[in-house]
């Protein structure tokens, strides 16, 4: 048997029927909205990577810290033979963790990304002799069906994703999550936490403009895959603290009064001068909050791990 599987759970062309439906919705709604999964194609995923180096984004490098010093814990506490990696990427962050799970068997990364996932899954394969890789190709918001893998599993959700998602999608997917779990499985859960104002803003607003050419790539993945005519330089870049649901939003706001075709759709798009689009909602929580969202889903908090500063949470949680 190859240590390394993949598995595609969707159809060829889901993401273009889901880039099409989001668009249309979204455009049409009020306001208007668009998912931040669409800013992430491969000139979207180089700028994300470079976002992570910069000096006002924390989030990556707290929560590294946690993982490179907590990593052994974590594996104490799940005994996990098998990991689950919603959203896997390039599975860099994992590596402190899969070092530490000494009984550890099988690898299940998961993402919309084929070449992500067979690129990571066999470069791990080549440094961990006797690793399992079996990947999946699937939306891990829609349900998912994990393959038959030896128990205890931990499932692991890292980033701050979580956070993209509203309250409502949030409690569905902690229950999807829930359903996937038997006794003895684990899911491992990383959320950004409330903090100054300040510095939440600046980490989605860098003074270097990054975060802004990051935004408006969803406006160049719309012009290229619908054929759109959005002016990119007709928008500028927001970053916006809610304060009373604790959540960032980022936000394309026209510059002037303009109209969008996007001819793949039939769709014809209106802006008011000063009219926003909003394009990301990063949720931050804190641990009273996280843990009744869980027990909410049916999980029950075990472990809660900071980094130094308080500014980034990794917590472990099974089923109740």
């Amino acid at each position: 048997m190859s240590p390394f599987s993949l598995t595609r759970t969707l159809p060829e062309d889901a993401t273009d029927a889901a880039l099409r439906a989001d668009v249309l919705q979204g455009l049409a709604a009020t306001p208007k909205t668009l998912p931040p999964k669409w800013f992430y194609d491969a000139r979207g995923s180089d700028l994300f990577e470079r976002i992570t180096e910069l000096p006002e984004y924390y989030p990556t490098r707290a929560e590294r810290e946690i993982l490179i010093a907590r990593a052994g814990e974590i594996a104490a506490a799940s005994g996990a033979r098998t990991v689950v990696e919603l959203g896997s990427g390039s599975s860099e962050k994992t590596r402190h963790l899969l070092d530490e799970l000494t009984d550890l068997h099988t690898y299940v990364p998961v993402d919309v990304s084929e070449s992500a996932l067979s690129q990571a899954g066999r470069a791990l394969i080549a440094e961990r002799p006797g690793l399992h890789v079996h990947a999946l190709i699937a939306d891990f918001t829609a349900g998912l069906t994990l393959p038959d893998t030896p128990g205890p599993r931990l499932v692991a959700f890292l980033g701050s994703t979580i956070g993209n998602l509203l309250p409502h999608e949030r409690a569905t997917f902690l229950k999807s999550v829930r359903a996937l779990l038997a006794p003895g499985d684990a899911l491992l859960l990383g959320t950004d936490l409330v903090k100054d104002e300040s510095v939440l803003v600046a980490a989605y607003d860098d003074a270097s403009g990054v975060t802004a050419e990051f935004d408006k790539n969803v406006l160049a993945v719309i012009n290229r895959e619908l054929g759109g005519d959005f002016d990119l330089d007709a928008f500028t870049h927001v970053a916006v603290w809610d304060a009373g649901n604790e959540w960032i939003e980022m936000r394309l706001r026209a510059r002037a009064a303009q109209t969008v075709k996007i001819p793949a759709l039939g769709l014809v798009v209106d802006f008011a001068e000063g009219e926003f689009l909003r394009t990301e909602v990063s949720s931050k929580f804190r641990e009273q909050g996280v843990r009744r969202e869980l027990a909410e889903a049916g999980l029950e908090l075990t472990h809660w791990w900071t980094d130094a500063a308080g500014r980034f949470a990794l917590s472990l949680s099974t089923p109740r």
